[in-house]
């Protein structure tokens, strides 16, 4: 069965056969795709020409794909916070003490660098110039709820004599989080450690500075 055509012979634009849309797993890898060339050039820097390039497509195909190449930072950016929260909110959900929970949060934080090392590198370049986006407001949102959390977990820790009573909580968390998440910027997947064994010697050394002295 054929499409009706107009007298002219073009295709009315009503009928005109669109693309399908992409298998999830097509859309993921394109998604990967533009996750990795943000990391190495920057987002501002990047052409849509370049990801579709690197995507071995034509820049016009990718737009059957994603309407801008905001979108696609948009989900790569949404889709990353989306499963770290999930990884951070099963653990704390489990009840652990203050100690096993910043283990677990910081194997957790390894592992989605392990999953995610491209999107963890946009997200630190790029959230500070996006945060006051309207389409990226979730960024200060979570920025907000990490940083709560970590304080808390922190504060918990000191009260319950887990943690040393002189522990400056604030530089802790900066502590915590700078050195967890730099990680990214030379961890790779193919390396000689895995995301749990370099958990294991970070809290080895990060631990064993803030606990309670005998």
């Amino acid at each position: 069965m054929t499409d009706p055509v107009n007298e002219n012979g073009t295709v009315p634009i009503s009928k005109k056969t669109t693309p399908d849309r992409p298998a999830p797993a097509r859309r993921a890898e394109l998604l990967a795709t533009a996750a990795e060339v943000f990391a190495e050039q920057g987002y501002s820097a990047t052409t849509v020409r370049r990801i579709a390039d690197e995507a071995g497509m034509l820049a016009g195909s990718l737009y059957y794909h994603f309407d801008s190449k905001e979108s696609m930072l948009d989900e790569i950016l949404a889709g990353f916070l989306t499963e770290l929260w999930s990884g951070y909110d099963a653990v704390l959900a489990a009840g652990l003490g203050p100690r096993e929970t910043v283990e677990a949060l910081v194997t957790e934080s390894f592992r989605e660098i392990d999953r995610h090392r491209a999107a963890v590198a946009v997200y630190q370049k790029e959230s500070r110039h996006l945060v006051d986006h309207p389409r990226f407001a979730y960024l200060a949102e979570s920025q907000e709820k990490f940083e709560d959390m970590w304080l808390g977990i922190l504060r918990r820790g000191v009260a319950e004599r887990v943690f040393r009573a002189d522990l400056d909580i604030r530089l802790a968390y900066r502590f915590l989080r700078d050195t967890v998440w730099v990680a990214a910027s030379w961890y790779r997947p193919d390396g000689a450690h895995g995301p749990e064994d370099i958990a294991r010697q970070y809290l080895s050394m990060v631990l064993d500075g803030i606990a309670v002295r005998d």
